[in-house]
This record gives structure tokens, sequence and C-alpha cells, in this order.
């Protein structure tokens, strides 16, 4: 008897000290995106999923705790970005894909983009438009822990008008195209729009992608023309609002943006014929702008090939790819809110740190890029509470790369460490 009530109490006592156990990471320098500063020699502690406590200083651990040494590295927030496309990767057969793959196979493919990307630095995403529900099942399976990935936020498929950027039947042959409606994300109507939105929130979706004009990639004439009437953006935007969920809106045109702008969306992504109007409509309603920039420069690069893009794709990626950079240099002097966003899948997974050469290259401060891809994603998201900032108390999302990015940006290429949710993936 006297020998199990010992055992009991040693077993109290691993279990007691397994729970007080912690992981201090000593951090050289490190980020504060809130304040937009750098912080030296500071001890983090992770208790579980969430940042404890942070206290200058290298403070010893205790028995039991564990330690991560990066006090040679600069460490940061998990980055954010707000426009990827895991169930694909573009290539000149690409538009062939529905024909020769299964539900299946983006579904596996899209699990190894979404690690590639969570070991490159980015922790959560906001997937913005895929096909088979394939971003709601990533989501599911990394949130179980079955697949390694990026917190995602999941808005199933993008929403378009009959013709528009995201009918899934653009390009194909009449007696194949049918009649897609809302539950396909094809709407012509307001009442239409707000099933559509029904049909997402339905299907899992956690927020709402529109493409309210014409876009680059698809097999369609026009990559700028508005394709919404103000009573289908206000059907849209009004009944997301009913289910708790934020609007993302694909838009080139000026026409089209503003008109969506004007509805009260939340983000523009691309943007490419802003203006001066436009950003002061921006700044009133408090419009995000997600600007793609890595996007446009390869689908402009790609359109000098011969035969990479279907010859009515073309001109479209020349004309309209390479301004994509121009149009956010002056998104950032108007003091526009900028979040960090790449349309990776157009371009190849895990080169989305390329984007902050592009917003640096474009006059955006190394710290205000990275701001953008941390704290203001996290306000977009509306999960600023928790997410976006090495802050007591917030999910322990913590990243590290060697020497200083405020100095040399291309070091965001070069993350040595990540950390989501106190869990390590790469040391």
């Amino acid at each position: 008897m006297r020998q199990a009530v010992l055992s009991v109490a040693i077993c109290l006592s691993i279990n007691a000290s397994a729970v007080s156990a912690a992981t201090l990471i000593h951090a050289g320098k490190l980020i504060d995106v809130e304040a937009g500063k750098v912080l030296t020699e500071y001890t983090i502690t992770v208790d579980g999923d969430k940042i404890s406590s942070l206290a200058a200083g290298f403070r010893q651990p205790a028995a039991g705790d564990i330690l991560i040494d990066l006090s040679q590295h600069t460490v940061l927030p998990g980055l954010m970005d707000m426009h990827t496309h895991f169930y694909t990767q573009f290539s000149p057969t690409v538009y062939s894909e529905g024909q020769r793959m299964n539900e299946a196979d983006f579904a596996l493919r899209g699990a190894v983009f979404a690690e590639k990307t969570l070991l490159t630095g980015f922790t959560t995403v906001r997937e913005l438009g895929d096909q088979h529900h394939i971003s709601v099942a990533l989501r599911k399976a990394i949130a179980q822990g079955y697949v390694d990935g990026p917190r995602i936020y999941a808005a199933g498929k993008s929403i378009a008008t009959t013709g528009g950027h995201a009918d899934p039947t653009n390009g194909v042959a009449f007696n194949q195209m049918g009649n897609p409606g809302p539950k396909e994300g094809v709407i012509n109507g307001a009442d239409d729009a707000r099933k559509a939105v029904r049909q997402r929130y339905k299907e899992g979706s956690d927020l709402i992608k529109i493409t309210a004009t014409g876009g680059v990639l698809s097999v369609a004439k026009s990559g700028s023309n508005p394709q919404f009437t103000d009573a289908e953006l206000v059907a849209v935007v009004e009944t997301a609002k009913d289910y708790d969920m934020k609007v993302a809106v694909h838009a080139h045109g000026k026409e089209g943006m503003e008109r969506a702008i004007k509805a009260g969306v939340d983000s523009i992504e691309h943007g490419t014929f802003m203006d001066e109007q436009t950003f002061a409509l921006m700044r009133k309603h408090g419009t995000y702008y997600v600007p793609t920039i890595s996007a446009g420069k390869w689908a402009a690069e790609k359109a000098a090939i011969n035969g990479f893009f279907p010859e009515l794709v073309r001109p479209k990626a020349a004309s309209i790819g390479g301004l994509i950079q121009q149009t956010f240099g002056k998104a950032y002097q108007a003091g526009v809110k900028i979040a960090f966003g790449t349309d990776a899948g157009v371009f190849p997974h895990g080169e989305n740190w390329r984007e902050f050469i592009y917003m640096t290259e474009a006059g955006m401060p190394a710290m205000a890029a990275i701001q953008s891809a941390t704290i203001e994603g996290a306000k977009l998201l509306g999960a600023e509470a928790e997410l976006g900032s090495i802050s007591k108390g917030k999910i322990a999302d913590i990243i590290a790369v060697p020497g200083d990015p405020l100095q040399n940006i291309g070091l965001m290429g070069e993350v040595s460490f990540v950390m989501k949710a106190g869990k390590v993936y790469k040391q």
C-alpha cells in the first residue's frame, strides 16, 4: 500500500513538473511590430500555445524548461500572407488540369504547398479562392494535426458573375459550359448573390472572395471591366456581415473596385488601376489594400514567352502585371492601409518572401513591410487580439532570421526558425 502511494506521488510530481515546464526563447533582437521598434536581448516565454511573458535580458531556464537559443538572430511574429491559392501552382498546362486531375490530386498537392509555405515562415494565410473545397479541407486537416501548414482562413470558391473572372466555365467548349449558379459561385442579381454567400457559409468558408472586375489569367477578353452591379455588391456585403464574414475583392479596374469600396468590402486585391480618387475612398471607408506585386511581376515576365499563356491571356498579363508595383508605391504614399499578400499559386509556393523586396523597392520602409505581414494582416482578419505580434497572451507564432532584416530585407527569404502555436516546425 505504501509503495502504491509513493508511486502515485512520484507520478503526480512528474506530471506537475511537465505542466509547469515552459519554453524559453532567447532573442538577440526582437521586432516589436506594434511599437515599430527593435528590442535587444529579450526572453520570450511560451506556455503551451501562448506567449506567457516577455522580459528584458536572457532569463535562465528552470528545471524542466526548454531553452531555444536565438541570441544571434532577429526574432519576429509569424508572417501572414493575405492572398494564397494552395489548390494550384501555375504552369502552361494549368488550364487543362481539371481534365487530368481528381479532387484528391488537388488536395494532396495542396498539402505539399501548405507545408512549404509554413517552413518559409508564414504561419497564417487567407486562401482566396479554390476548387473542390480544397482550402476548407486543408484548414481542417492542419488544425487537427494531420498535415503541417499555416493557419488557414478559407474563402472557398470565389464568387463571380456569368463570364466573370471566377466563372469556372470560361474558355471551355460551348457544349460543356452549362449554366453554373450560386452553388458553383456564379451569380446574376442580388438574390443570387445572397444565396452564393450563404452557400459558402454552408460549405465552411471563413470569409467571402468576389471578383469585382475582369482578371489577368482567366480565359476572357477584359482584365479590368466592372463585373458586379451595385445591388449585387451590397447584397454580398450585407449577407456576409450577417454571417460575420469579411469580404475580399479581386479588382484591377477602377470602376469595379470603387463600386466595391462604396459597398463596404474589407479589402481590395491587386488594385492595378487605382488612382487618387480610389485612395481617398479607401481611406474614407478603411478599406485594406492587398497588392500581390509578386504575381503581377511573374505574369508580366511569362507573357514574354511564346505559348506560355493562351493568346487571349497574354496581352492582359503583359499590360497589367507590371503595373502593380507602381500602383502599390502610390497607395503607400497616399496613406492607404496595406496588408501583405502575394497571390502565391500564380507563382511558385514558398517564394512569398520576395514580396518584401518588391514592397521596399517601391518605397515602403522595411519595418512597415514587416508590419504589413504581421499586425496589419491580423487587423484585416479581425484577429489582432490573438495574432500578429509577439505579446503576452497571444498565440505563440514566432519565427527568426539570421542577421537584421531591417538592414537587409532579403533575409526574409532565410527564415531559420518557425514556431506555430507553440510547436516548433523548423529549427
